[in-house]
């Protein structure tokens, strides 16, 4: 079976370099790096009496790994208003935590080259349990200030209506 079925002649695995994230309805900006997408479930070994010495394996609970959103420092307060609905330092005692909106859903899409919409994925129930709005400072190195968001969540999901596309023909000069 072909690996690209709307584009069989396409050999080459998409690229991990181009992506966006989206909550609340709109793009967040400038957003770098993401760890990827994974479960894991549990093995529960279990046997009877008059077994073999072996055991029968059967599937437990399944956790969500969480995932990690690095992006460079700006002025944008996209990070930190979320991380702040988790827990906000000098809040009045009872509304530390926003338990109306600190969990959203968001999604993760991928492009190809050509940047056309290939997969995307939406990720249930996310919430902040780790927030850096700074890194290490070294007067020393040389690189960018970047701040990052540490999302628990509880699950995820292709989005099937992202099908396919036809991918362009190289332009000849």
């Amino acid at each position: 079976m072909a690996e690209f079925t709307v584009n069989p002649t396409r050999f080459d695995p998409y690229k991990n370099f181009k992506f966006r994230v989206k909550w609340d309805g709109r793009y967040v900006a400038g957003i770098s790096k993401i760890s990827g997408l994974r479960r894991t479930t549990e093995v529960i070994a279990h046997r009877e009496g008059g077994d073999p010495s072996s055991s029968r394996k059967s599937p437990g609970l399944t956790e969500y790994a969480p995932i990690t959103l690095e992006r460079r420092v700006t002025h944008d307060q996209e990070f930190e208003n979320w991380a702040n609905k988790v827990w906000s330092l000098g809040a009045s005692p009872g509304v530390e935590v926003s338990l109306k909106d600190f969990r959203k859903d968001i999604v993760l899409e991928l492009y190809n080259e050509a940047g056309q919409l290939v997969l995307a994925y939406k990720i249930y129930c996310c919430w902040v349990s780790e927030y850096q709005i700074l890194p290490d400072l070294d007067a020393n190195a040389s690189a960018i200030a970047i701040e990052q968001v540490k999302l628990e969540n509880e699950g995820w999901e292709r989005d099937h209506s992202v099908a396919e596309p036809v991918e362009p023909a190289s332009k000849k000069s």
